[in-house]
This record gives structure tokens, sequence and C-alpha cells, in this order.
């Protein structure tokens, strides 16, 4: 079926159960930002392929609304399907909620997948629709009666994490939920974020590529725990480990139909913007919700120090592989056909050589040229180009290993630059190094620092339309909150936390000009306390990435002096971290690229 036939099937169903309006979007029953192939609704019924997105199909129109980083990609998907593209965050754009109150009218009826919503998403839009006595139905999965050859959910097995890796026992991880669970005077608590619960029991699974969760559900009380999965998934091993803490093993789905049976009398812990609408609305009324973030949220955040040596060891491995890589494509560019695609399997291929390495963290975005103006550009057969020697190719990439999770942007020369590239590359290098040098009392946030990353940027008169930075899990999601990097409150982004000791932050500003070239750099950072005085706790940032920066691409007479030292510095620990795992050519060629300027 085309888009338009599958919209037009949607409709057929929607009309059956008298809907005037369905939403269909990008999440799965956790609330997860990247999602198993066999919930990618949204981009079944519209073909776009972004992360973020949420579609609205009405009687008589369709739309999709996503963000910044995927106007130009939606532009080029969204051609030909009828769906109309909603900028969010550009003037005169109406929110998704603005646009349901004012389509359906008085007395109608809204659509969604329940479990696709999250609890406060849902009570929103109920208290938004009252005032024109519009009803809600979500117990209708009206997608998956389009979805003919629907894939089917994950059955991929189960790992652990072994106490080396992540530095704390489930049975200690337990103890703290439950002190948190004693202080809100709470006896039970529903945690439904994968990566919450991939964090709290120490497992980790394949079920989402990129990100190494399974599918699963868990209920704490004070005295044992429920972990609802797919007991399949688990070996003896991890059954008996999970035994001795009195945690209990219910099919995945039997979450729904359990809390149904919660006694009144209890009180429950549930995050609201993360439990799922069906899942709140089956907790008897009578049952007093406490809606809190999950504790389990601000605990993974702040690495213990076990997690920080390990995730530095990933850095180095993962350094080294992209120091390779970038040796190969300077050195071969011109020489032998390379194209985006082919770029970006190297680049893998040569993580894959590195000790522990699980599988990338993320889709790699490897962008040309132009294509590099699209943010999450991701190559196809028919985008992909051929590099050639000259201009500019951005590459953003990760992977996951057993001990740690990484994420990193160069923007690599492929020849001589025009002097606005360098100009702008070198604009992007400042903002990166200027953020990267902060030293700050301790309270801080993200949005507090974000205006020194973007300052060379905004005194050009540029801006990107995205955070400068976001959170990054312990063999987890690659955007993890509490933590990030942005110069405004955005609350559904949970990213403007207090920046805490052990917090992992990426780095990484950039100038994107659609038509012409995007640029990107990009660096890890952990949060470190410094000095302590009368004025308070002082933190600072270590850098934990390790790789060059293209320095036939700088412009160095638009730095200072501090920006020149800090390069200097930073490519010292370059050097010197990465150069013993290199061959005599490539250590050779690293030493000239990571020279004093």
């Amino acid at each position: 079926m085309s888009i338009i036939d599958r919209v037009g099937k949607l409709r057929e169903y929607m009309n059956e159960h008298n809907m005037d309006a369905y939403i269909v979007p990008s999440s799965d029953n956790h609330q997860s930002e990247y999602v198993g192939e066999y919930f990618k609704c949204r981009e079944f019924i519209s073909g776009f392929t972004g992360s973020a997105g949420t579609v609205i199909v009405t009687k008589d129109e369709a739309g999709l609304w996503t963000d910044g980083r995927y106007f130009i990609q939606a532009e080029n998907q969204l051609k030909g399907t009828g769906i109309k593209l909603f900028k969010m965050g550009e003037e005169c754009v109406p929110t998704t909620d603005e646009y349901i109150c004012n389509c359906i009218k008085e007395g109608g009826v809204l659509g969604f997948d329940g479990r696709l919503i999250s609890a406060k998403e849902g009570m929103n839009l109920q208290q938004k629709l009252a005032h024109k006595n519009i009803s809600i139905k979500y117990d209708y999965d009206l997608v998956d009666k389009v979805w003919q050859d629907r894939p089917k959910l994950s059955d991929k097995k189960a790992f652990s994490l072994d106490v080396k890796y992540v530095g704390e026992t489930l049975s200690s991880k337990l103890s703290r939920v439950r002190e948190e669970m004693n202080k809100k005077n709470v006896v039970n608590h529903v945690i439904t974020a994968l990566d919450d619960i991939a964090w709290l029991f120490n497992i980790r699974g394949r079920d989402v590529l990129y990100t190494p969760v399974v599918l699963s559900y868990a209920l704490v009380t004070l005295e044992d725990a429920i972990l609802f999965i797919d007991e399949n998934k688990l070996t003896t091993e991890m059954l008996n480990e999970l035994s001795k803490e009195n945690v209990k093993i219910r099919p995945y789905n039997d979450v729904y139909e359990f809390v149904k049976n919660i006694d009144k009398n209890e009180k429950i812990l549930v995050d609201c913007t993360k439990v799922n609408y069906a899942i709140y609305n089956n907790i008897p009324n009578e049952v007093e919700k406490v809606d809190e973030f999950n504790p389990t949220m601000f605990f993974k955040a702040n690495k213990n120090e076990i997690e920080l040596e390990n995730i530095r060891k990933s850095h180095i491995k993962d350094g080294v592989a992209f120091t390779k890589f970038m040796y190969w494509l300077k050195t071969n560019i011109g020489k032998i056909e390379i194209s985006e695609v082919s770029a970006a399997k190297k680049l893998e291929d040569l993580r894959k050589e590195q000790e522990g390495f699980i599988e990338p963290s993320f889709s790699t975005i490897a962008g040309y040229k132009e294509h590099a103006a699209m943010m999450h550009y991701s190559a196809t057969k028919e985008s992909d180009y051929k590099l050639q020697p000259e201009h500019l190719f951005l590459i953003d990439s990760g992977g996951q290993y057993f001990d740690g999770t990484t994420d990193i942007t160069r923007t690599i020369a492929l020849g001589s630059l025009n002097d606005e590239l360098k100009l702008h590359f070198t604009a992007v290098l400042r903002g990166m190094i200027n953020l990267s040098m902060a030293k700050f009392l301790h309270g801080t946030r993200g949005y507090n620092l974000d205006i020194l990353a973007r300052t060379p940027m905004w005194n050009m008169g540029i801006d990107y339309k995205c955070g400068t930075g976001h959170g990054v899990g312990f063999v987890g999601a690659i955007h993890e909150a509490p933590n990030g990097f942005r110069w405004r409150i955005v609350p559904e982004r949970f990213d403007s936390a207090v920046l805490e000791e052990g917090m992992v932050t990426t780095n990484e500003p950039g100038i994107y000009i659609e038509g012409s070239h995007g640029i990107r750099i990009e660096n890890e950072l952990v949060v470190r306390k410094t000095d302590k005085n009368e004025y308070g706790q002082f933190m600072e940032f270590e850098v934990v990435t390790f790789a060059p920066i293209d320095l036939d691409a700088v412009n160095i007479d638009e730095m200072n002096k501090e920006e020149k030292a800090y390069l200097n510095y930073y490519h010292k620990l370059v050097y010197d971290k990465i150069s013993p795992f290199l061959n005599d050519e490539e250590k050779q060629w690293l030493k000239g690229y990571t020279r004093e300027v």
C-alpha cells in the first residue's frame, strides 16, 4: 500500500469507531525515543523515518509534527503522501494539542492507542478537550489493523552486566529505590522506562536497535519486585540472581491486569511522563498516585567511579577506531571510491575490531556537502553521495561497548576549503572549546552554560535548531535524561536538571546551512567537582572523547589565546592516549594532526 492508501484505510477504521481524529506517535509502550521494529507505527503510516514526530489524521487532513532536526528530511519524505508538515516551534504553527482542540467538533471523539501515549499527555488532552465535551477512545490500535505484515515483538535474549562494569549490585540499587519510596510514603512503584529497568536490574537486551534494553515492565514494593518480561529471554543464571532478591517473573503484558488489583489503601509512585495512559487508567481510582520522576532516572545519570573508569576505557577504544578511520579517509580520498554509506561501514568495521563492542549506539549520520545540513541525515542507496577531494564531510556516530556508550562527531575537510567554510568550522570549534573550559558553581544547569557554546555563532547571526548536548547512558540510551545543554527549557526534553558530579553530557554545537553544508564537532564531558571555598562547590568538565579535530579546516587567526591553548592541550591528550594503539604510519599521521597551533 502507498502512504495515501494507508492513511485512507486508517480513516475507514476511524469511521467504524466514530473517531474524528487519531494520533499516531513515535513511541512504544514505554515512551522510548528509539523503538523496535514492531512499534514503528508512525513511520509506517507516514513514511517519515526520523526518530521524533507525531502524526494526526482527521477525516479530511493528515499532518506530521516534528522538530528542527528533521525539517529538511521530513519535507523530502512527505512529498506525494498528502501529509502536511507542521514545523514544531516555528511561528504560527499550532501545537498538536492546539490542532486537536481546533479540529474536533463539540462532542467529538479523539482516538489513540493508550499504550503509546504517556499518562501526562493523555491527562493534558483530557483537560483541554473537556470544554468541548470531546471524549477519548484509547483502547484501539488502529494502525495494527492497517499494517498487515507488521513485524513481531522481539524475542532476542537478554544479557546481564557484571558488577565489574556497573559498580553496584541489584541489591544495593533496590535498597536505594526503596529508600526513596519510604521518603515518599509509598509502598508500590511501577517502572516502565526500559533504560531505567535495564539499569536497576543490571540487565540489557537487543530488543531495540542501538539501545541495549529488553522489553519489560517492573513493579517494586518494599519487600519484593515483579519483572514483567518474556521469561524465555532470561538465562537460568539470571533467573537465579533475580530470585535471590525476591524478584518474581510475570509475562510481559500481564502488567495491565496486575495493576488493576493494587490495594486501594496503598500509595503508588508513578512517573506520568513515562507510564503510559493505559496502565495509569488501569490503576484503581481509589489508589493514591504520587506523580514524580522515577528515582532511577537520577541514580543512573550520576555515574559511579567504576562506571566512569569503564567509560574512559570505552572512549579510548572508540577513539582508536575513529582515529584509524580519519587516517584512512584522509589518505585515501580521491584515490579509491568512497561514499557516505561505505565510509560509515568502514567506521563500524573499525569499531567491531575493538574489544567488547556490541553494536553502534545509533544510526550513523554521514553527510557530505549539503547533506550534512540535515542534522539527522541518513544516507540511502538513492541519496548516497560519492566523496570527492573537496568540501566537508560530517560523520556522527557511536558505539555500545560492555564498558560504555560513546557518541562522537567530527567534520572533516576532504580538500581545500573556502573562507566561509573555515570561518564556520572555526566558530563551531570555538563554541565547543568554550563550553569544555567552563568552571561553574554547583547548582548550575545546562541552560546556564549553553550560551558559551552558541556565542561564536550568535555573534555571526547564526543559530542551530537543537540543543547543544544531551545526557548519555552507561551501556544504555544515547539520549539520557535529566542533564543536557540548551538555551531554553523544553519541558518534554527533561534535560535541564542541576549538573551533578558523574553526569555525562555531549558537547556538540553546529552550523547548518541548507543547500550548502553542515558542521558539528562533538565530545563527551563528565561533570567533576573541583575547588570548594566560601563561595561554594565549584564544578568543571573532564573530556572523555579522544580523536583529532581536523586542523585543515581551522582558521587559527579567528581563535583567541585561551582557545588555542585548550586545543593544544586537548590534542596532546589525544596523541598520548591514542598513539600507543596505532601502527607507525598512523602514529606519524596523528602527530601531524595533533600538532600545536
